[in-house]
């Protein structure tokens, strides 16, 4: 069998899945896998809201294939800066893109670059601890809004919601919490274009959104529409029967007078934030459902005072260096993960995975097959791929050290995992995260 040497970028649950599936379908296939963190996992470290430990188990089997001897971690590296595509081409077979989606979609509506709109993927990647944000976050708003109705809308507002101390079981860093500690919010309002059947939320996520004794939840009854296609979705699917199950229990709940409340309004459309200098108020617009599971206006709007907005509408991969981008979708063009160039023609032995190749859809599930459909690929082009230039394993290594690129190793990541760790026993917790890059880095050399 053929011994070949791939490139995976992007250290997440895509590029893992699709170094796993390729050297357990080719016994010669050995892969180097390069993130642009220190650390792997990509959204699962640093894009699961950190009260969620049950969804983190995932990392236990991630760590299970990395640790193999057929897969290599590199991290620290940024692909397009530290290492060129021209560069990969020289030292390896193929190259898998599973650089997913760390932008936020846009919302084009008047105001939403005022001073108190953020985007969603800061705000998780500011209490998610990644090295890359600002270590400070403004929460001073007492009455906020959250656009989209997904689960990072939940996540969002359930952060927002649940007083810093009850988050101290989790792995949040100290700057996290202390900026949780000063948070002001009393009101959290998740808006939703639709009605309840189109909800995207999962259910387990929805029913804990109440568990926090100083939460309450207040489903508002307008909105609450089940035209033909809602029906049939309650009818055909689980998930959407019991999300609307939990919602109907929510609107029958008398508040408690808890502190904090999460607000959900439904068929309600954001038009425009308000404000001159910074976030006054959001302006809705009502819709109403269709009977295709769509949603029309109606022209009836509504002014909602809130000091904060937060974009939670869909997450957005990014251009990536040489490689074509289709920027409608969000996607490099592709067909079953081999790379197409605008004109159609496939680049050579290049290929996408995970949300880089779909967009920003679908569970772990879905990563799987992707990874699965590429790699099919990938082995059936394999005859007519050329060898690379340089054959040399750590070949990639000294070009990345003879260039200042400060990478670390798979045994760096277990010495700073260690050290997390330790930090957490400290304070009673599995872990507390090391925000910094350059701290991150120096944990992972001390012996």
């Amino acid at each position: 069998m053929r011994k070949i040497r791939v490139a995976v970028i992007g250290a997440g649950p895509a590029g893992i899945y699709a170094s796993d599936i390729l050297t357990k379908e080719h016994e010669g296939a050995r892969v180097d896998l390069f993130d642009r963190l220190p650390a792997p996992y990509g959204l699962v470290r640093y894009g699961v809201a950190p009260d969620h430990p049950r969804i983190k188990e995932i990392i236990k089997a991630l760590r299970r294939v990395l640790s193999r001897d057929e897969i290599r971690f590199i991290g620290n590296v940024h692909y397009g800066t530290d290492l060129k595509l021209s560069d990969l081409r020289r030292h390896y077979d193929a190259v898998v893109f599973s650089t997913g989606a760390r932008a936020d979609r846009a919302l084009d509506i008047p105001g939403i670059d005022l001073p108190g709109s953020h985007g969603a993927a800061d705000f998780v990647s500011w209490y998610d601890g990644h090295p890359d944000v600002p270590r400070d976050w403004p929460l001073d708003a007492r009455q906020v809004a959250v656009l989209g109705a997904g689960n990072v809308a939940l996540d969002i507002a359930r952060v927002l919601a649940k007083p810093a101390d009850e988050q101290l079981t989790t792995e949040i860093p100290d700057n996290v919490y202390q900026g949780l500690k000063r948070n002001q919010a009393t009101d959290i309002h998740v808006f939703a274009r639709r009605g309840p059947a189109q909800i995207k939320f999962t259910p387990m996520e929805f029913r804990e959104l109440s568990h926090s004794p100083a939460v309450d939840v207040i489903v508002h009854p307008e909105g609450f529409e089940i035209d033909e296609a809602s029906q049939q979705a309650i009818n055909t699917s689980k998930s959407t029967r019991l999300v609307v199950d939990t919602m109907l229990k929510y609107m029958e709940r008398e508040p408690t007078g808890a502190p904090h409340r999460i607000h959900l309004h439904l068929c309600q459309a954001p038009v425009a934030i308000l404000g001159t200098t910074r976030v006054e108020g959001l302006r809705t617009e009502r819709t109403e459902l269709t009977g295709d599971g769509t949603a029309g206006r109606t022209g009836e709007y509504l002014d909602w005072p809130v000091d904060a907005v937060y974009r939670a509408v869909g997450y957005l991969s990014t251009h990536l260096a040489d490689l074509p981008f289709d920027h409608f979708e969000g996607v490099v063009p592709n067909a079953g993960g081999r790379v197409l160039e605008m004109d159609g023609v496939e680049m050579n032995a290049t290929y996408v995975t995970g949300w880089i190749k779909r967009g920003p859809v679908g569970l772990i599930g879905h990563t799987k097959s992707d990874a699965a459909e590429t790699i099919s690929n990938l082995l059936t082009d394999l005859p007519g791929i050329r060898p690379p230039e340089i054959s040399d394993p750590d070949a990639i290594l000294a070009h990345l050290a003879s260039t200042g690129v400060d990478f670390t190793t798979w045994q760096e990541w277990e010495r700073l995992d260690a050290h997390e760790m330790s930090l957490g026993q400290g304070s009673g917790r599995e872990r507390i995260k090391v925000v910094a890059r350059e701290d991150m880095v120096r944990a992972g050399r001390v012996a």
